[in-house]
Protein backbone atom coordinates (compact mmCIF):
# COMPACT_ATOMS: atom_id res chain seq x y z
CA UNK A 1 0.00 0.00 0.00
CA UNK A 2 2.83 1.88 0.87
CA UNK A 3 4.53 1.37 -2.62
CA UNK A 4 1.44 2.68 -3.85
CA UNK A 5 1.40 5.73 -2.19
CA UNK A 6 4.69 6.67 -3.23
CA UNK A 7 3.85 6.05 -6.63
CA UNK A 8 0.67 7.65 -6.45
CA UNK A 9 2.09 10.48 -5.02
CA UNK A 10 4.32 11.49 -7.55
CA UNK A 11 2.15 11.93 -10.15
CA UNK A 12 1.49 15.71 -11.35
CA UNK A 13 -1.72 16.95 -9.80
CA UNK A 14 -3.86 19.37 -11.54
CA UNK A 15 -2.52 22.41 -13.04
CA UNK A 16 -4.48 26.30 -12.98
CA UNK A 17 -4.57 27.33 -16.56
CA UNK A 18 -6.98 29.33 -18.92
CA UNK A 19 -9.01 26.57 -19.90
CA UNK A 20 -9.23 27.10 -23.56
CA UNK A 21 -10.49 30.43 -23.13
CA UNK A 22 -7.83 32.28 -24.83
CA UNK A 23 -8.06 29.81 -27.68
CA UNK A 24 -11.64 30.61 -27.86
CA UNK A 25 -11.25 34.28 -27.77
CA UNK A 26 -8.53 34.37 -30.78
CA UNK A 27 -11.89 32.91 -33.03
CA UNK A 28 -13.83 34.50 -35.10
CA UNK A 29 -17.34 35.15 -34.13
CA UNK A 30 -18.80 34.17 -37.67
CA UNK A 31 -20.53 36.76 -40.01
CA UNK A 32 -21.83 40.01 -38.71
CA UNK A 33 -25.66 39.00 -38.26
CA UNK A 34 -28.29 41.19 -40.32
CA UNK A 35 -29.25 44.65 -38.99
CA UNK A 36 -32.75 43.54 -37.90
CA UNK A 37 -31.18 41.12 -35.25
CA UNK A 38 -29.03 43.60 -34.17
CA UNK A 39 -31.04 44.40 -30.63
CA UNK A 40 -30.54 47.77 -30.72
CA UNK A 41 -29.85 48.78 -33.90
CA UNK A 42 -33.29 50.91 -35.59
CA UNK A 43 -34.14 48.13 -37.64
CA UNK A 44 -34.48 45.73 -35.34
CA UNK A 45 -36.51 47.78 -33.50
CA UNK A 46 -38.81 48.52 -36.50
CA UNK A 47 -38.77 44.61 -36.79
CA UNK A 48 -39.69 43.45 -33.19
CA UNK A 49 -42.63 46.21 -33.66
CA UNK A 50 -43.91 45.23 -36.91
CA UNK A 51 -43.53 41.72 -35.08
CA UNK A 52 -46.27 42.13 -31.98
CA UNK A 53 -48.50 44.48 -34.00
CA UNK A 54 -48.95 40.88 -36.62
CA UNK A 55 -49.64 39.19 -33.93
CA UNK A 56 -52.56 41.63 -32.68
CA UNK A 57 -53.55 42.05 -35.96
CA UNK A 58 -55.01 38.98 -37.19
CA UNK A 59 -58.50 38.60 -36.64
CA UNK A 60 -59.31 35.57 -34.65
CA UNK A 61 -60.99 33.75 -37.22
CA UNK A 62 -62.66 30.72 -35.95
CA UNK A 63 -64.82 32.31 -33.19
CA UNK A 64 -68.07 32.96 -35.06
CA UNK A 65 -67.93 29.35 -36.14
CA UNK A 66 -67.46 27.34 -39.26
CA UNK A 67 -69.71 27.46 -42.28
CA UNK A 68 -70.13 23.69 -44.21
CA UNK A 69 -67.91 22.68 -46.99
CA UNK A 70 -69.13 22.82 -50.62
CA UNK A 71 -68.73 21.00 -53.48
CA UNK A 72 -67.91 22.97 -57.00
CA UNK A 73 -69.31 20.96 -59.93
CA UNK A 74 -68.74 21.28 -63.80
CA UNK A 75 -65.83 22.09 -66.01
CA UNK A 76 -66.21 25.89 -66.09
CA UNK A 77 -67.26 25.98 -62.63
CA UNK A 78 -64.52 24.48 -61.48
CA UNK A 79 -61.74 26.03 -64.02
CA UNK A 80 -63.38 29.83 -63.01
CA UNK A 81 -63.16 28.99 -59.14
CA UNK A 82 -59.52 27.95 -59.25
CA UNK A 83 -58.91 31.43 -61.42
CA UNK A 84 -60.57 33.30 -58.88
CA UNK A 85 -58.32 32.05 -55.86
CA UNK A 86 -61.32 30.42 -54.20
CA UNK A 87 -60.13 28.02 -51.13
CA UNK A 88 -59.96 24.16 -52.20
CA UNK A 89 -58.75 21.35 -50.28
CA UNK A 90 -58.90 18.29 -52.96
CA UNK A 91 -59.61 18.41 -57.42
CA UNK A 92 -61.06 14.91 -57.55
CA UNK A 93 -60.51 13.81 -61.33
CA UNK A 94 -63.25 11.48 -63.13
CA UNK A 95 -60.93 8.46 -64.11
CA UNK A 96 -60.48 8.28 -68.16
CA UNK A 97 -61.74 11.78 -68.52
CA UNK A 98 -61.46 12.61 -71.76
CA UNK A 99 -58.65 15.77 -71.81
CA UNK A 100 -59.79 18.82 -72.90
CA UNK A 101 -58.85 22.22 -72.55
CA UNK A 102 -60.78 22.93 -69.68
CA UNK A 103 -59.62 19.81 -67.40
CA UNK A 104 -55.77 20.44 -68.87
CA UNK A 105 -56.33 23.77 -67.11
CA UNK A 106 -58.05 23.00 -64.32
CA UNK A 107 -54.64 20.51 -63.45
CA UNK A 108 -52.56 23.34 -63.97
CA UNK A 109 -53.95 25.76 -61.59
CA UNK A 110 -54.07 23.34 -59.54
CA UNK A 111 -50.30 22.54 -59.96
CA UNK A 112 -49.30 26.32 -59.76
CA UNK A 113 -51.35 27.03 -56.55
CA UNK A 114 -50.49 23.91 -54.43
CA UNK A 115 -51.47 22.10 -51.76
CA UNK A 116 -54.80 20.81 -52.65
CA UNK A 117 -54.97 17.56 -52.85
CA UNK A 118 -55.71 15.90 -56.62
CA UNK A 119 -57.92 12.50 -56.47
CA UNK A 120 -58.83 10.05 -59.34
CA UNK A 121 -61.93 8.39 -58.77
CA UNK A 122 -64.45 6.41 -61.36
CA UNK A 123 -67.43 8.16 -62.52
CA UNK A 124 -69.87 6.37 -59.52
CA UNK A 125 -68.04 7.81 -56.86
CA UNK A 126 -68.29 11.16 -58.35
CA UNK A 127 -72.28 10.83 -59.20
CA UNK A 128 -72.88 9.73 -55.35
CA UNK A 129 -70.73 12.69 -53.92
CA UNK A 130 -72.60 15.54 -56.29
CA UNK A 131 -75.81 14.09 -55.93
CA UNK A 132 -76.27 13.13 -59.56
CA UNK A 133 -75.60 16.38 -60.89
CA UNK A 134 -73.79 17.03 -63.92
CA UNK A 135 -69.99 17.13 -62.58
CA UNK A 136 -68.35 16.34 -66.42
CA UNK A 137 -65.47 14.78 -64.68
CA UNK A 138 -64.69 17.37 -62.16
CA UNK A 139 -65.60 18.12 -58.51
CA UNK A 140 -63.71 21.20 -56.23
CA UNK A 141 -63.89 20.33 -52.60
CA UNK A 142 -64.08 23.44 -50.79
CA UNK A 143 -63.23 24.11 -47.42
CA UNK A 144 -65.67 25.19 -44.61
CA UNK A 145 -65.10 29.15 -44.19
CA UNK A 146 -64.02 30.22 -40.87
CA UNK A 147 -65.60 33.35 -39.51
CA UNK A 148 -64.43 35.98 -37.35
CA UNK A 149 -67.03 37.10 -34.13
CA UNK A 150 -68.59 41.01 -35.05
CA UNK A 151 -66.27 42.06 -31.75
CA UNK A 152 -62.74 41.28 -33.79
CA UNK A 153 -63.54 43.56 -36.76
CA UNK A 154 -63.53 46.39 -34.06
CA UNK A 155 -60.57 45.14 -32.33
CA UNK A 156 -58.96 44.92 -35.37
CA UNK A 157 -59.53 48.88 -36.33
CA UNK A 158 -58.41 49.49 -32.88
CA UNK A 159 -55.07 47.83 -33.31
CA UNK A 160 -54.65 49.97 -36.08
CA UNK A 161 -55.91 52.97 -34.91
CA UNK A 162 -58.37 53.41 -36.92
CA UNK A 163 -62.04 54.12 -36.69
CA UNK A 164 -64.13 51.19 -37.51
CA UNK A 165 -65.82 50.89 -40.57
CA UNK A 166 -67.72 47.68 -41.16
CA UNK A 167 -71.10 46.70 -43.20
CA UNK A 168 -73.91 44.38 -41.66
CA UNK A 169 -76.00 42.61 -43.66
CA UNK A 170 -79.69 41.98 -43.07
CA UNK A 171 -82.00 39.63 -44.70
CA UNK A 172 -79.20 39.76 -47.63
CA UNK A 173 -79.51 35.67 -49.15
CA UNK A 174 -77.74 36.11 -52.32
CA UNK A 175 -73.95 34.91 -52.17
CA UNK A 176 -73.00 37.45 -55.12
CA UNK A 177 -74.35 40.39 -52.92
CA UNK A 178 -72.32 39.40 -50.09
CA UNK A 179 -69.15 39.14 -52.25
CA UNK A 180 -69.99 42.43 -54.04
CA UNK A 181 -70.18 44.44 -50.58
CA UNK A 182 -66.91 42.24 -49.24
CA UNK A 183 -65.12 43.64 -52.67
CA UNK A 184 -66.29 47.45 -51.79
CA UNK A 185 -65.30 46.85 -48.15
CA UNK A 186 -61.91 45.88 -49.02
CA UNK A 187 -61.81 49.07 -51.72
CA UNK A 188 -63.21 51.89 -49.34
CA UNK A 189 -60.72 50.89 -46.47
CA UNK A 190 -63.38 48.99 -44.33
CA UNK A 191 -62.94 46.39 -41.45
CA UNK A 192 -64.78 43.90 -42.12
CA UNK A 193 -68.77 42.40 -42.95
CA UNK A 194 -71.18 40.96 -40.65
CA UNK A 195 -74.12 38.76 -41.56
CA UNK A 196 -76.32 36.54 -39.52
CA UNK A 197 -75.94 32.86 -38.96
CA UNK A 198 -79.34 32.33 -39.87
CA UNK A 199 -81.53 33.45 -42.94
CA UNK A 200 -78.46 34.94 -44.88
CA UNK A 201 -76.12 34.48 -47.39
CA UNK A 202 -72.43 33.33 -46.45
CA UNK A 203 -69.12 32.88 -47.45
CA UNK A 204 -69.81 30.12 -50.65
CA UNK A 205 -67.69 29.08 -53.70
CA UNK A 206 -70.11 31.99 -55.61
CA UNK A 207 -69.54 34.62 -52.49
CA UNK A 208 -65.25 34.34 -53.57
CA UNK A 209 -65.38 34.59 -56.96
CA UNK A 210 -68.04 37.51 -56.72
CA UNK A 211 -65.18 39.05 -54.10
CA UNK A 212 -62.46 38.81 -57.07
CA UNK A 213 -59.94 37.74 -54.30
CA UNK A 214 -60.45 40.43 -51.16
CA UNK A 215 -62.05 37.99 -49.60
CA UNK A 216 -58.46 37.01 -48.83
CA UNK A 217 -58.29 40.26 -46.65
CA UNK A 218 -61.56 40.86 -45.70
CA UNK A 219 -62.88 39.10 -42.63
CA UNK A 220 -66.59 38.30 -42.65
CA UNK A 221 -68.32 37.71 -39.10
CA UNK A 222 -71.07 35.98 -38.41
CA UNK A 223 -73.22 37.19 -35.68
CA UNK A 224 -75.85 34.68 -33.83
CA UNK A 225 -77.94 37.44 -33.45
CA UNK A 226 -77.84 40.43 -35.76
CA UNK A 227 -79.46 43.14 -33.82
CA UNK A 228 -77.83 41.85 -30.57
CA UNK A 229 -74.48 42.66 -32.47
CA UNK A 230 -75.64 45.95 -33.26
CA UNK A 231 -76.81 46.80 -29.74
CA UNK A 232 -73.10 46.10 -28.81
CA UNK A 233 -71.25 47.69 -31.23
CA UNK A 234 -73.44 50.53 -30.03
CA UNK A 235 -72.20 50.26 -26.55
CA UNK A 236 -68.66 50.23 -27.97
CA UNK A 237 -69.45 53.88 -29.31
CA UNK A 238 -70.00 52.93 -32.77
CA UNK A 239 -72.95 54.60 -34.81
CA UNK A 240 -75.28 52.13 -36.67
CA UNK A 241 -76.45 53.43 -39.54
CA UNK A 242 -79.20 51.90 -41.73
CA UNK A 243 -79.90 51.99 -45.24
CA UNK A 244 -83.95 53.09 -45.88
CA UNK A 245 -85.87 54.14 -48.94
CA UNK A 246 -87.42 56.21 -46.46
CA UNK A 247 -84.93 57.56 -44.44
CA UNK A 248 -85.01 60.86 -42.19
CA UNK A 249 -80.94 62.42 -43.74
CA UNK A 250 -79.40 61.74 -46.89
CA UNK A 251 -76.45 59.56 -46.87
CA UNK A 252 -74.41 63.08 -48.30
CA UNK A 253 -75.37 64.95 -45.49
CA UNK A 254 -74.54 62.71 -42.83
CA UNK A 255 -71.31 63.61 -40.21
CA UNK A 256 -72.01 60.51 -38.59
CA UNK A 257 -70.26 58.54 -41.15
CA UNK A 258 -67.06 60.19 -40.81
CA UNK A 259 -66.56 58.25 -37.35
CA UNK A 260 -66.83 54.69 -35.77
CA UNK A 261 -69.63 53.23 -37.89
CA UNK A 262 -71.94 50.09 -38.61
CA UNK A 263 -73.56 50.83 -42.20
CA UNK A 264 -76.23 48.28 -42.48
CA UNK A 265 -77.78 47.09 -45.82
CA UNK A 266 -81.12 45.43 -45.88
CA UNK A 267 -82.52 43.12 -48.77
CA UNK A 268 -83.55 44.60 -51.72
CA UNK A 269 -87.27 43.71 -51.39
CA UNK A 270 -87.69 43.76 -47.77
CA UNK A 271 -85.05 46.38 -46.68
CA UNK A 272 -84.51 46.58 -42.94
CA UNK A 273 -86.20 44.45 -40.55
CA UNK A 274 -88.68 45.61 -37.71
CA UNK A 275 -85.89 45.09 -34.80
CA UNK A 276 -82.79 46.25 -36.91
CA UNK A 277 -84.84 49.68 -37.80
CA UNK A 278 -85.14 50.48 -34.83
CA UNK A 279 -81.66 49.27 -33.42
CA UNK A 280 -80.07 51.96 -35.64
CA UNK A 281 -79.01 55.53 -34.73
CA UNK A 282 -79.88 57.24 -38.55
CA UNK A 283 -81.16 56.15 -41.21
CA UNK A 284 -80.57 57.52 -44.52
CA UNK A 285 -81.58 57.00 -47.85
CA UNK A 286 -79.33 57.47 -51.01
CA UNK A 287 -81.52 59.77 -53.30
CA UNK A 288 -81.83 58.60 -57.46
CA UNK A 289 -82.97 61.03 -59.37
CA UNK A 290 -83.51 58.26 -62.27
CA UNK A 291 -86.59 56.71 -60.04
CA UNK A 292 -85.44 53.26 -59.29
CA UNK A 293 -87.24 51.95 -56.24
CA UNK A 294 -84.21 50.44 -54.97
CA UNK A 295 -80.51 49.29 -55.34
CA UNK A 296 -79.17 45.93 -54.88
CA UNK A 297 -77.30 45.09 -51.65
CA UNK A 298 -73.56 45.38 -53.59
CA UNK A 299 -74.29 48.72 -54.95
CA UNK A 300 -75.81 50.41 -52.26
CA UNK A 301 -73.17 49.83 -49.46
CA UNK A 302 -70.43 50.37 -52.36
CA UNK A 303 -72.11 54.29 -52.59
CA UNK A 304 -72.53 54.85 -48.58
CA UNK A 305 -68.62 53.35 -48.48
CA UNK A 306 -67.77 55.70 -51.01
CA UNK A 307 -69.12 58.49 -48.80
CA UNK A 308 -67.52 57.14 -45.46
CA UNK A 309 -63.90 57.09 -47.19
CA UNK A 310 -64.69 60.74 -48.76
CA UNK A 311 -65.51 62.42 -45.14
CA UNK A 312 -62.84 60.67 -43.83
CA UNK A 313 -60.32 61.81 -45.77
Amino acid sequence: MAANNRRMSGKKGAQVGSGGQRRRGLEGKGPTPPAEMRKGHKKNRIATAKAKQAQRRPVARGRGGKGTSEMVVGRNPVVEALREGVPASTLYVQQFIDNDERVREALQLVAERGGINLMEAPRPELDRMTNGLNHQGLVLQVPPYEYAHPEDLAAAAADEGEDPLIVALDGVTDPRNLGAVVRSVSAFGGHGVVVPERRAAGMTAGAWKTSAGTAARTPVARATNLTRALESYKKAGIAVVGLAADGEHEVGDLEALSGPVVIVVGSEGKGLSRLVGETCDFRVRIPMPGGAESLNAGVAAGIVLYEAARQRS
